[in-house]
């Protein structure tokens, strides 16, 4: 499969390189696409990696990924282009956070969620939340005590969720559907509780886990 990822920071460049370790060829998209960041991802990643421009990811994917930060992703899509993803699978793994203020804040929430200003966005995209409650270091093959982890996900095409569903138990996840694209209103808050527990812990070696009987 082709994958274009928008986004060239850490999940950009984790995602890409756990993609292109199952086979698939990989394209990230940025503005600065011969940046020596992603020379030296390139020459990691191997053969079936690339990079590109915002739009040239975009159309090389047959699923593309958001993975910008959430002040940068409006200008991305925009770049990108709606017409490079109409019909595509796309997941979105932003969180909306506010980095303004002296802590990190929810800048969205209650009615509206990142997930959600993407598929208004590109609105004949298939858009699926995943890969949001979690960081970098852990997204691909996650090796934690008690797993596989729980990563939730959202959407409202059920074809594209299987999809998702499907990557994520190739990245090493335990996938739980928690409904609609609005349900992405829940998960991104969870980031928070994430990155609480990291800066508390000075630790990013955890994940959540569903338990069930």
């Amino acid at each position: 499969m082709r994958i274009g990822i928008l986004g060239s920071g850490d999940v950009g460049q984790t995602l890409g390189s756990g993609f292109a370790a199952l086979g698939n060829e990989v394209k990230i998209g940025t503005r600065e696409p011969g940046s020596d960041k992603l020379r030296q991802w390139v020459s990691r990643a191997g053969a079936k990696a690339s990079t590109g421009t915002f739009a040239e990811a975009a159309a090389f994917g047959e699923l593309v990924i958001v993975a910008t930060a959430h002040a940068g992703t409006p200008a991305a899509l925009a770049l990108a282009g709606a017409a490079n993803t109409a019909g595509k699978v796309v997941i979105d793994t932003t969180n909306a956070l506010d980095r303004s203020g002296a802590t990190l804040a929810l800048a969205v929430g209650f009615n509206d969620s990142a997930a959600e200003q993407v598929q208004r966005a590109w609105p004949q995209a298939r858009v699926v939340k995943a890969f949001n409650t979690v960081g970098a270091n852990w997204m691909f093959r996650p090796d934690l005590p008690g797993g596989p982890p729980t990563m939730f996900y959202a959407g409202n095409d059920a074809a594209a969720k299987a999809d998702v569903k499907k990557i994520l138990g190739d990245f090493g996840w335990d996938p739980v559907d928690l409904g609609g694209l609005e349900n992405a209103r829940y998960l991104e808050p969870m980031a928070m509780v994430w990155i609480t527990e990291a800066m508390n812990s000075k630790s990013r070696n955890h994940a959540f886990k569903l338990l069930r009987k």
